[in-house]
């Protein structure tokens, strides 16, 4: 995953942007984790100030700046050696990333490629593939000889693209996804406009006593706070996953979030 730094058409760090309750990157590293049920690597340029991350994601400096994103790729796909065989690399500015697609483009790798690119909407999408960590080596070889783009690294491996079709005949990512909406991404600030104008995404909220609800939100707090519920007083579990008190986790499109009341060890919340 890579952390852009300060955009000169945004004005500021693409990776800070609020987004919902998070940033863009808090919501997009969160997102990644839940798809690849694995460690997560943010890299960065050299001394960059991120915003608040995930507490288990990993961060790791890129050791050649201005190199482009075949380096990020590189550096993260090498922080990831012996962790993971296969990676999921994007960007940060994909607000609409959802699970569905992530798990489904990374599930193409089971049949034997190097590389899972979807070619959707029109559009190659090298930041939002696919990758065998095993690749670190030759994308770090590919950089050390200036050959930057990912069109370099492509030819060098065995390269599975996704069309819209393609990726669309998985009926969940059809149901949830269906624009294949996870691979916008906002380049100026007008994008991020209308972005933010879009609605949250619409989830199914249980808690105790109380049949499911459909709201709008894109976090748990916002989803407790949409159905008139104290989060503060509350532990939330996405789909049945583990329960958690971060009220910055990421919904996406189709989640049922479960709340219940917090009873802390000890018996008090002091």
């Amino acid at each position: 995953m890579l952390a852009g730094g300060r955009s000169a058409r945004m004005g500021t760090s693409k990776a800070a942007l609020e987004w919902h309750g998070s940033t863009l990157l808090y919501r997009t590293a969160a997102i990644v984790a839940r798809a690849a049920g694995g460690p997560v690597v943010v890299v960065r340029a050299r001394g960059q100030e991120l915003p608040a991350l995930p507490a288990a994601v990993t961060v790791v400096d890129d050791p050649r700046e201005g190199k482009g994103p075949v380096q990020g790729i590189a550096a993260g796909l090498a922080a990831l050696a012996g962790l993971a065989e296969a990676a999921f690399v994007t960007s940060t500015d994909l607000p609409f990333l959802h699970p569905a697609f992530v798990a489904r483009v990374l599930r193409e790798l089971e049949n034997g490629p190097d590389v899972a690119l979807p070619v959707a909407r029109g559009y190659q999408q090298p930041l939002a593939a696919a990758y065998r960590t095993a690749l670190a080596g030759l994308a770090g070889r590919l950089v050390a000889g200036e050959r930057l783009k990912p069109a370099f690294l492509f030819r060098e491996c065995a390269v599975t693209r996704l069309d819209d079709a393609t990726l669309l005949a998985d009926p969940v990512l059809a149901r949830l996804d269906p624009g294949l909406d996870s691979v916008l991404n906002v380049n100026t600030p007008a994008d991020y406009q209308a972005a933010r104008r879009r609605p949250a995404p619409e989830v199914t909220v249980q808690s105790p006593g109380a049949p499911g609800r459909r709201v709008r939100a894109a976090t748990a707090a916002a989803a407790a706070q949409a159905a008139g519920l104290p989060f503060a007083d509350l532990v939330a579990a996405v789909n049945g996953t583990r329960p958690t008190r971060d009220g910055r986790a990421p919904l996406a499109t189709g989640d049922t979030v479960s709340f219940r009341p917090w009873r802390p060890r000890g018996g008090c919340r002091g």
